[in-house]
Protein backbone atom coordinates (compact mmCIF):
# COMPACT_ATOMS: atom_id res chain seq x y z
CA UNK A 1 0.00 0.00 0.00
CA UNK A 2 1.09 3.57 -0.66
CA UNK A 3 0.46 6.46 1.72
CA UNK A 4 0.18 10.22 1.55
CA UNK A 5 -0.51 13.13 3.87
CA UNK A 6 -4.12 14.16 4.41
CA UNK A 7 -4.13 17.67 3.02
CA UNK A 8 -1.54 19.82 4.75
CA UNK A 9 -1.86 17.89 7.98
CA UNK A 10 0.85 15.56 9.30
CA UNK A 11 -1.53 12.60 9.20
CA UNK A 12 -0.61 9.82 6.78
CA UNK A 13 -3.42 7.87 5.14
CA UNK A 14 -3.57 5.08 2.57
CA UNK A 15 -4.12 6.00 -1.09
CA UNK A 16 -7.39 4.06 -0.99
CA UNK A 17 -10.09 4.86 1.55
CA UNK A 18 -12.47 2.09 2.59
CA UNK A 19 -16.06 3.28 2.28
CA UNK A 20 -18.60 1.60 4.54
CA UNK A 21 -21.90 2.91 3.16
CA UNK A 22 -23.06 -0.61 2.22
CA UNK A 23 -22.41 -2.12 5.66
CA UNK A 24 -25.67 -3.13 7.27
CA UNK A 25 -27.58 -2.44 4.06
CA UNK A 26 -26.26 -4.52 1.15
CA UNK A 27 -23.43 -6.08 3.16
CA UNK A 28 -24.16 -8.10 6.29
CA UNK A 29 -22.12 -7.71 9.46
CA UNK A 30 -19.89 -10.75 9.02
CA UNK A 31 -18.97 -9.79 5.47
CA UNK A 32 -18.31 -6.24 6.67
CA UNK A 33 -15.94 -7.65 9.28
CA UNK A 34 -14.17 -9.67 6.57
CA UNK A 35 -13.75 -6.57 4.40
CA UNK A 36 -12.41 -4.40 7.23
CA UNK A 37 -9.96 -7.10 8.32
CA UNK A 38 -8.81 -7.51 4.72
CA UNK A 39 -8.36 -3.74 4.43
CA UNK A 40 -6.06 -3.58 7.45
CA UNK A 41 -4.14 -6.60 6.22
CA UNK A 42 -3.65 -4.86 2.85
CA UNK A 43 -2.35 -1.71 4.55
CA UNK A 44 -5.47 0.42 4.16
CA UNK A 45 -5.69 2.47 7.33
CA UNK A 46 -8.27 5.06 6.18
CA UNK A 47 -11.95 4.15 6.82
CA UNK A 48 -14.85 6.46 6.01
CA UNK A 49 -18.41 6.32 7.30
CA UNK A 50 -21.27 8.66 8.26
CA UNK A 51 -23.77 8.77 11.08
CA UNK A 52 -26.72 8.42 8.69
CA UNK A 53 -25.42 5.22 7.02
CA UNK A 54 -27.91 2.44 7.53
CA UNK A 55 -30.40 5.05 6.29
CA UNK A 56 -33.80 6.21 7.47
CA UNK A 57 -34.95 4.64 10.70
CA UNK A 58 -31.80 2.49 10.62
CA UNK A 59 -29.46 5.50 10.58
CA UNK A 60 -26.45 4.72 12.73
CA UNK A 61 -26.40 1.00 11.95
CA UNK A 62 -23.16 1.20 9.97
CA UNK A 63 -21.34 2.99 12.79
CA UNK A 64 -22.60 0.32 15.20
CA UNK A 65 -21.12 -2.42 12.99
CA UNK A 66 -17.79 -0.61 12.98
CA UNK A 67 -17.99 -0.29 16.76
CA UNK A 68 -18.53 -4.04 17.20
CA UNK A 69 -15.61 -4.68 14.86
CA UNK A 70 -13.38 -2.40 16.96
CA UNK A 71 -14.56 -4.19 20.10
CA UNK A 72 -12.93 -7.41 18.90
CA UNK A 73 -9.58 -5.84 19.75
CA UNK A 74 -6.43 -7.01 18.06
CA UNK A 75 -5.27 -3.43 17.46
CA UNK A 76 -8.14 -2.73 15.07
CA UNK A 77 -8.94 0.71 16.47
CA UNK A 78 -5.32 1.71 16.92
CA UNK A 79 -4.50 0.89 13.29
CA UNK A 80 -7.49 2.75 11.83
CA UNK A 81 -7.68 6.39 10.78
CA UNK A 82 -11.42 6.81 11.35
CA UNK A 83 -13.53 9.36 9.49
CA UNK A 84 -17.24 9.98 9.95
CA UNK A 85 -19.68 12.72 8.98
CA UNK A 86 -22.66 14.62 10.39
CA UNK A 87 -25.41 16.78 8.87
CA UNK A 88 -28.50 14.67 8.24
CA UNK A 89 -31.63 13.70 10.14
CA UNK A 90 -30.83 10.93 12.64
CA UNK A 91 -34.52 10.35 13.38
CA UNK A 92 -34.03 11.24 17.03
CA UNK A 93 -37.32 12.65 18.31
CA UNK A 94 -35.44 14.41 21.08
CA UNK A 95 -33.89 16.69 18.47
CA UNK A 96 -37.29 18.26 17.85
CA UNK A 97 -37.09 21.03 15.24
CA UNK A 98 -33.31 20.48 15.03
CA UNK A 99 -33.81 17.10 13.38
CA UNK A 100 -33.59 18.49 9.86
CA UNK A 101 -30.36 18.36 7.92
CA UNK A 102 -27.87 21.08 8.73
CA UNK A 103 -24.85 22.17 10.70
CA UNK A 104 -24.82 23.88 14.07
CA UNK A 105 -22.90 23.80 17.31
CA UNK A 106 -25.89 21.94 18.79
CA UNK A 107 -25.86 19.23 16.11
CA UNK A 108 -22.10 18.93 16.15
CA UNK A 109 -22.02 18.23 19.89
CA UNK A 110 -24.97 15.84 19.96
CA UNK A 111 -24.08 13.92 16.82
CA UNK A 112 -20.42 13.64 17.74
CA UNK A 113 -21.25 12.13 21.13
CA UNK A 114 -23.68 9.68 19.50
CA UNK A 115 -21.13 8.61 16.87
CA UNK A 116 -18.48 8.02 19.52
CA UNK A 117 -20.89 5.83 21.47
CA UNK A 118 -21.98 3.80 18.43
CA UNK A 119 -18.41 3.20 17.31
CA UNK A 120 -17.20 2.38 20.83
CA UNK A 121 -14.32 4.83 20.70
CA UNK A 122 -13.32 8.01 22.51
CA UNK A 123 -12.03 9.87 19.47
CA UNK A 124 -12.44 10.29 15.70
CA UNK A 125 -9.46 11.23 13.56
CA UNK A 126 -11.46 13.10 10.89
CA UNK A 127 -14.85 14.64 11.63
CA UNK A 128 -16.54 15.85 8.45
CA UNK A 129 -19.47 18.09 7.58
CA UNK A 130 -21.56 15.96 5.21
CA UNK A 131 -22.87 18.98 3.33
CA UNK A 132 -22.53 22.74 3.31
CA UNK A 133 -24.99 24.77 5.41
CA UNK A 134 -24.75 28.43 4.45
CA UNK A 135 -27.28 29.43 7.10
CA UNK A 136 -24.70 28.70 9.82
CA UNK A 137 -21.75 31.03 10.33
CA UNK A 138 -18.13 30.02 10.80
CA UNK A 139 -18.17 32.16 13.95
CA UNK A 140 -20.40 29.40 15.33
CA UNK A 141 -18.77 26.37 13.74
CA UNK A 142 -15.04 26.88 14.19
CA UNK A 143 -15.22 27.39 17.99
CA UNK A 144 -17.38 24.26 18.27
CA UNK A 145 -14.86 22.22 16.29
CA UNK A 146 -12.00 23.68 18.33
CA UNK A 147 -13.71 22.70 21.57
CA UNK A 148 -14.09 19.11 20.34
CA UNK A 149 -10.42 19.07 19.34
CA UNK A 150 -9.30 20.45 22.69
CA UNK A 151 -11.35 17.73 24.42
CA UNK A 152 -9.49 15.11 22.34
CA UNK A 153 -12.69 13.89 20.69
CA UNK A 154 -11.67 14.76 17.14
CA UNK A 155 -8.32 15.25 15.48
CA UNK A 156 -9.05 17.06 12.21
CA UNK A 157 -11.99 18.68 10.44
CA UNK A 158 -13.12 17.86 6.92
CA UNK A 159 -15.86 18.94 4.52
CA UNK A 160 -17.99 17.17 1.96
CA UNK A 161 -19.94 18.53 -1.01
CA UNK A 162 -18.55 22.05 -0.58
CA UNK A 163 -18.19 24.43 -3.52
CA UNK A 164 -14.80 25.96 -4.21
CA UNK A 165 -15.82 29.27 -2.68
CA UNK A 166 -17.14 27.52 0.45
CA UNK A 167 -13.69 26.01 0.94
CA UNK A 168 -12.08 29.42 0.49
CA UNK A 169 -14.38 31.09 3.02
CA UNK A 170 -13.87 28.29 5.54
CA UNK A 171 -10.09 28.52 5.26
CA UNK A 172 -10.12 32.29 5.45
CA UNK A 173 -12.11 32.18 8.68
CA UNK A 174 -9.81 29.46 10.06
CA UNK A 175 -6.68 31.45 9.23
CA UNK A 176 -8.12 34.45 11.06
CA UNK A 177 -8.35 32.23 14.14
CA UNK A 178 -4.84 30.88 13.72
CA UNK A 179 -5.96 27.29 13.10
CA UNK A 180 -5.35 24.81 10.28
CA UNK A 181 -9.02 24.64 9.28
CA UNK A 182 -10.14 22.00 6.80
CA UNK A 183 -7.73 19.22 5.84
CA UNK A 184 -10.05 17.41 3.41
CA UNK A 185 -12.97 17.79 1.04
CA UNK A 186 -15.01 14.71 0.12
CA UNK A 187 -16.50 15.31 -3.31
CA UNK A 188 -18.19 13.43 -6.13
CA UNK A 189 -15.51 13.06 -8.77
CA UNK A 190 -15.07 10.47 -11.49
CA UNK A 191 -14.67 10.08 -15.26
CA UNK A 192 -18.35 10.87 -15.81
CA UNK A 193 -18.36 13.77 -13.34
CA UNK A 194 -15.43 16.09 -14.03
CA UNK A 195 -16.99 19.44 -13.10
CA UNK A 196 -14.88 19.59 -9.89
CA UNK A 197 -11.87 20.24 -12.12
CA UNK A 198 -13.22 23.76 -12.77
CA UNK A 199 -13.11 25.13 -9.24
CA UNK A 200 -13.18 22.58 -6.41
CA UNK A 201 -9.96 20.72 -7.19
CA UNK A 202 -7.90 23.87 -7.88
CA UNK A 203 -9.25 25.51 -4.71
CA UNK A 204 -8.53 22.44 -2.60
CA UNK A 205 -5.04 22.06 -3.98
CA UNK A 206 -4.25 25.74 -3.46
CA UNK A 207 -5.61 25.75 0.09
CA UNK A 208 -3.87 22.55 1.19
CA UNK A 209 -7.07 20.50 1.34
CA UNK A 210 -6.90 16.85 0.30
CA UNK A 211 -9.66 15.69 -2.05
CA UNK A 212 -11.38 12.39 -1.23
CA UNK A 213 -13.52 11.39 -4.23
CA UNK A 214 -16.79 9.63 -3.48
CA UNK A 215 -18.61 7.56 -6.09
CA UNK A 216 -15.35 7.05 -8.01
CA UNK A 217 -17.07 4.41 -10.18
CA UNK A 218 -20.30 6.41 -10.57
CA UNK A 219 -22.44 3.80 -8.87
CA UNK A 220 -20.95 0.99 -10.95
CA UNK A 221 -21.20 2.55 -14.42
CA UNK A 222 -17.40 2.81 -14.57
CA UNK A 223 -16.84 -0.65 -13.16
CA UNK A 224 -17.74 -2.48 -16.35
CA UNK A 225 -21.18 -3.43 -15.09
CA UNK A 226 -22.80 -2.06 -18.23
CA UNK A 227 -20.91 -4.63 -20.27
CA UNK A 228 -20.55 -7.48 -17.79
CA UNK A 229 -23.90 -7.27 -15.96
CA UNK A 230 -24.62 -7.06 -12.25
CA UNK A 231 -22.81 -4.75 -9.89
CA UNK A 232 -23.31 -1.37 -8.37
CA UNK A 233 -26.21 -0.09 -6.41
CA UNK A 234 -26.97 2.71 -8.87
CA UNK A 235 -25.63 1.20 -12.09
CA UNK A 236 -29.01 -0.04 -13.26
CA UNK A 237 -30.25 3.35 -14.41
CA UNK A 238 -31.22 2.45 -17.97
CA UNK A 239 -31.39 6.08 -19.12
CA UNK A 240 -27.84 6.77 -17.97
CA UNK A 241 -26.59 3.53 -19.45
CA UNK A 242 -28.12 4.49 -22.76
CA UNK A 243 -26.78 8.04 -22.57
CA UNK A 244 -23.20 6.92 -21.96
CA UNK A 245 -23.26 3.66 -23.93
CA UNK A 246 -20.80 4.80 -26.61
CA UNK A 247 -18.36 6.19 -24.06
CA UNK A 248 -18.54 3.11 -21.87
CA UNK A 249 -18.02 0.84 -24.85
CA UNK A 250 -14.95 2.80 -25.99
CA UNK A 251 -13.64 2.83 -22.44
CA UNK A 252 -14.14 -0.91 -22.10
CA UNK A 253 -12.17 -1.52 -25.29
CA UNK A 254 -9.34 0.69 -24.03
CA UNK A 255 -9.21 -1.25 -20.76
CA UNK A 256 -9.18 -4.52 -22.71
CA UNK A 257 -6.15 -3.24 -24.63
CA UNK A 258 -4.46 -2.41 -21.33
CA UNK A 259 -5.36 -5.81 -19.92
CA UNK A 260 -6.98 -4.15 -16.92
CA UNK A 261 -10.50 -4.03 -15.47
CA UNK A 262 -12.54 -0.86 -15.95
CA UNK A 263 -12.94 -0.30 -12.21
CA UNK A 264 -9.19 -0.53 -11.64
CA UNK A 265 -8.41 1.94 -14.43
CA UNK A 266 -11.08 4.35 -13.13
CA UNK A 267 -9.46 4.38 -9.70
CA UNK A 268 -5.93 4.63 -11.12
CA UNK A 269 -7.05 7.66 -13.18
CA UNK A 270 -8.14 9.41 -9.99
CA UNK A 271 -4.91 8.51 -8.20
CA UNK A 272 -2.92 10.11 -11.02
CA UNK A 273 -4.38 13.53 -10.11
CA UNK A 274 -2.10 15.34 -7.61
CA UNK A 275 -5.14 16.95 -5.93
CA UNK A 276 -6.56 13.55 -4.96
CA UNK A 277 -5.67 12.00 -1.61
CA UNK A 278 -7.64 8.77 -1.74
CA UNK A 279 -10.76 7.67 -3.63
CA UNK A 280 -13.39 5.95 -1.51
CA UNK A 281 -13.96 2.33 -2.50
CA UNK A 282 -17.50 1.48 -1.41
CA UNK A 283 -17.27 -2.27 -1.90
CA UNK A 284 -20.06 -4.72 -1.05
CA UNK A 285 -17.99 -7.91 -0.92
CA UNK A 286 -14.48 -9.00 0.00
CA UNK A 287 -13.94 -10.08 -3.61
CA UNK A 288 -14.69 -6.56 -4.87
CA UNK A 289 -12.28 -5.22 -2.29
CA UNK A 290 -9.47 -7.51 -3.44
CA UNK A 291 -9.88 -6.33 -7.05
CA UNK A 292 -9.62 -2.68 -6.03
CA UNK A 293 -6.12 -3.04 -4.61
CA UNK A 294 -4.62 -3.30 -8.09
CA UNK A 295 -5.40 0.41 -8.67
CA UNK A 296 -2.60 1.53 -6.34
CA UNK A 297 -0.02 -0.39 -8.38
CA UNK A 298 -1.27 0.73 -11.80
CA UNK A 299 0.40 3.81 -13.27
CA UNK A 300 -1.23 5.18 -16.41
CA UNK A 301 1.12 6.71 -18.97
CA UNK A 302 0.49 10.03 -20.72
CA UNK A 303 -0.78 8.38 -23.89
CA UNK A 304 -3.39 6.42 -21.94
CA UNK A 305 -4.46 9.50 -19.96
CA UNK A 306 -4.88 11.38 -23.23
CA UNK A 307 -7.08 8.62 -24.67
CA UNK A 308 -9.20 8.63 -21.53
CA UNK A 309 -9.64 12.41 -21.89
CA UNK A 310 -10.83 11.87 -25.44
CA UNK A 311 -13.46 9.36 -24.26
CA UNK A 312 -14.54 11.36 -21.19
CA UNK A 313 -13.79 15.03 -21.94
CA UNK A 314 -13.40 17.26 -18.92
CA UNK A 315 -14.02 21.01 -18.80
CA UNK A 316 -10.69 21.51 -20.57
CA UNK A 317 -9.02 23.67 -17.93
CA UNK A 318 -9.48 25.26 -14.55
CA UNK A 319 -11.81 28.23 -14.20
CA UNK A 320 -11.82 30.77 -15.72
CA UNK A 321 -9.61 29.49 -18.56
CA UNK A 322 -12.18 26.81 -19.36
CA UNK A 323 -14.75 29.38 -20.47
CA UNK A 324 -13.18 32.86 -20.61
CA UNK A 325 -11.13 34.35 -23.41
Amino acid sequence: MKYTYLGRSGLKVSRLCLGTMNFGVDTDEQEAFRIMDAALDAGINFFDTANIYGWGENAGRTEEIIGRWFAQGGGRRERTVLATKFYGDMHDKNDGPNRDGGLSSYKLRRHLEASLKRMQTDHIELYQMHHVDRSVSWEELWPAFQAAQQQGKIGYVGASNFAGWDLAVAQGEAKARGIIGLVSEQHKYNLLCRLPELEVLPAAKGLGIGVIPWSPLDGGLLAGNARHGGGGKRSGNSERLEKHAAQLDAYGKLCDELGEREDVVSLAWLLANPAVTAPIIGVRTAEQFDRSLRAVELELDEATLKRIDEIFPGPGAEAPRAYAW
